[in-house]
This record gives C-alpha cells, structure tokens and sequence, in this order.
C-alpha cells in the first residue's frame, strides 16, 4: 500500500482520496482555505444552501458518473433555465423560441431560421471568422449578438470580442423549439443540502487525515521529500513558482448579502449581458432548491469577473496558444522534475472542467494508479 498527499480537497481530490482509501491506502488531504469542498463549497444561511464560489449545477450525458455521485447525496431535480437582462429586456437562454419570439415577434421555427438567416447574410462577415465577434455573427447575427453575446463576454474575458479567438464560441446552442432547459444533458440536479456534504462523505474514512488552513508551499521541501506520492490539484505554474512564466486565468469577486424579501428576481441565475453593468451576472440560492429557507429571507450574489493576480483564485484559465504551449513546457518539466507528483483537476491541467469531468478525471488517475 503507498501513502498518499492530496493537495487540495476539492473534488478531484477528493474523489481520488476516496477511492485510495477504500483500496487501503492511507491518505493525508491538506487544504489552504479554512474548509474542505473547493468551488463547489456550500454554506446555509438563512435555511438556504449558499454557492460560496458562483452557482454549481451538476449535469452530465454519463450514467455511470451520475450513479456514482448520487451515492454521496440525494438530488433533486433543478433545471437550469437562465434568463438574460439586458438594459432591463429579459430574454430566455440558451436562444430558443422564447428568445426568438421576444426578439423578433416570430412565431414559427422557420420565420426564426429566416431571420437569424437574413442578419448572417446582412453581417457580411469572411468565411473563415477570425475573431470571435465574426464568429459569433457567422452564426447568430447581429441581434443575438450585440444584447445576449458581445457585453457579455468581453465582461467575462477582460478583452473585446474582435481580440478573442473564435474557437471560443465555436458552437452556440440555438434551439427552434419552445425549451429554456440550458443543458441538453440527460441526467442533472443539485444535492438536496448541497455540495459540502458530497465532499465530507468522501472523506469520511479512518484511513483518510484532513488538514485545513494548510498550505503546500509553506512546507513543500518537506512534503516533497516525505517519501509519499502526491496528487496536487493546485496550480502546476505556482508548483515549479513560476519559473517558466505565468499561465494566465480569470478570476471571480463574489459579493453575497441576505435580502429581506421572499423572492428577489424570481429566478437562480440572471446573466446581465450589457456592457455598463459590471457583474455578469446574479444568483439567488433558494431557488436552485425550489425556494426551500426561511420565509421573508433571500440570499443573492453578483458575480463580478477580473483580471487574475498572485494572490487571487484562479477560476478560468485563458485557452490560447500561448498558454497551451506555455503549459506544454510545463508538463514537460514536471515528468522531468516531479517524479512523484501527479498533477490533477481543473488547476494542475490547467483546463476548465465541469464537475462530471472532474470526477471522470479522477477515476481516471485510480485507474492508472491501482492497475485497474
């Protein structure tokens, strides 16, 4: 049996030290923050589960990942339907025929088709997009685009649309059918008492010590040289200490306060897809269980992206070639460098996971490191 450091207990590692320990291993999960759970940590307030760290909905096409998590709690059945405000206009997402309706009176599918056609057609934009704007317009035109699309995501991005990639918007959902369901996946819902307790269930076994307000890198020549075989869910940039330069990520500032009201906006999430508001958007909690917490109290966040700094939580990192290649060189230096660590989830493989990939990618490593 190997002794195991997990860095970090979110739910990659906390998935892996879950499935190491039940093989008999013995595991240490040291966490920087003062409790376990990462992102997806949840804390009543008001009878309401909060999202600490922005709205979580978990969703995936894979049945055996959504048997494998029902195991840790009870889910509902939350449908995430998000509405957009832009400038007080509210429309349907993902675009649908609500949307299409609000927009443009249209009725049918195929006078929504003809419209979104005629505005492609009028938006004159090359054949191959270079940009995400041209993108975005190849495939949406301009209505679609100029309320739902471009406010939005140069406020998520930091950078104007004309300067993104066009791979980021490669596809976007359009739907011509009466459906305000965001995800097309089959299995989806939020645990009946949130994510925290998914989290210390995993790690609820003997053979597993939890270590909070613990940071790696105040010991890390020691925990490097304990002879145990880590998994480091951080940052891999941070872990060789930038020594190949920064990657680059966005990062999030959550303002949260409890209103007096029963209700505040009448839905979980509102994405506000202007360019002056500066948040992108706000989440009211009770929602995600059905309005479940004390009566005449509501919790709601404003999510507001920036620009990401030593010392910030990195949420987003930034797909582009200069950071593919920079992390390229990274993992290089880790086979070469870091013989014993492995680096896992969202941080160490610098690629935005959903919850479902994430514990994908961790049974995934249990495979590799059992021999299964």
């Amino acid at each position: 049996m190997t002794d195991y450091l997990v860095v970090g207990s979110g739910l990659f590692g906390s998935t892996f030290a879950y499935e190491a320990a039940k093989r008999g291993n013995h595991v240490e999960v040291i966490e920087k923050r003062d409790h376990v759970a990462g992102n997806i940590y949840t804390k009543e307030v008001e009878g309401i589960q909060v999202h600490q760290f922005g709205a979580h909905i978990f969703h995936t096409k894979m049945k055996d990942i959504w048997e494998y998590v029902q195991q840790f709690a009870e889910f509902n059945n939350y449908i995430n339907s998000p509405v957009a405000n832009y400038h007080g206009e509210i429309y349907n997402l993902p675009f649908n025929m609500n949307t299409f309706n609000k927009l443009w009176g249209v009725r049918t599918p195929a006078e929504a088709q003809a419209k979104i056609e005629e505005q492609k057609q009028n938006a004159n934009v090359p054949e191959k997009p270079t940009n995400l704007e041209e993108q975005a317009l190849s495939l949406v035109g301009t209505d679609i685009y100029e309320k739902l699309i471009k406010g939005y995501t140069e406020k998520q991005w930091g950078r104007k649309a004309v300067d993104l990639p066009s791979f980021i918007i490669r596809r976007i959902p359009v739907r011509f059918i009466y459906d305000n369901n965001y995800f097309s996946d089959p299995y989806q819902g939020i645990p009946k008492g949130g994510y925290t307790q998914i989290i210390e269930k995993m790690l609820a076994s003997d053979l597993i010590d939890v270590k909070v307000n613990t940071d790696f890198f105040d010991h890390k020549d020691e925990y490097l040289q304990s002879g145990k075989r880590i998994i480091f869910t951080g940052m891999i940039d941070q872990f060789f200490d930038y020594a190949l330069g920064e990657l680059e990520y966005r990062s999030l500032r959550f303002e949260t306060e409890v209103k007096d009201v029963d209700n505040y906006q009448g839905n979980a999430v509102v994405n506000y897809t202007d360019a002056e508001t500066p948040f992108t958007r706000v989440i009211e909690h009770k929602h995600f269980e059905f309005g479940k917490g004390n009566k005449g109290k509501t919790v709601i966040t404003h999510e507001y992206p920036k620009d990401w700094s030593r010392g910030d939580e990195p949420y987003y990192p930034i797909d582009n070639k200069q950071n593919r290649s920079l992390y390229k060189q990274y993992t290089d230096l880790a086979n070469q460098a870091a013989e014993n660590v492995v680096f896992g989830g969202r941080l160490g493989q610098y690629r935005y996971y959903n919850m479902d990939q994430t514990i994908m990618a961790a049974l995934r490593l249990v495979k590799t490191e059992f021999g299964e």
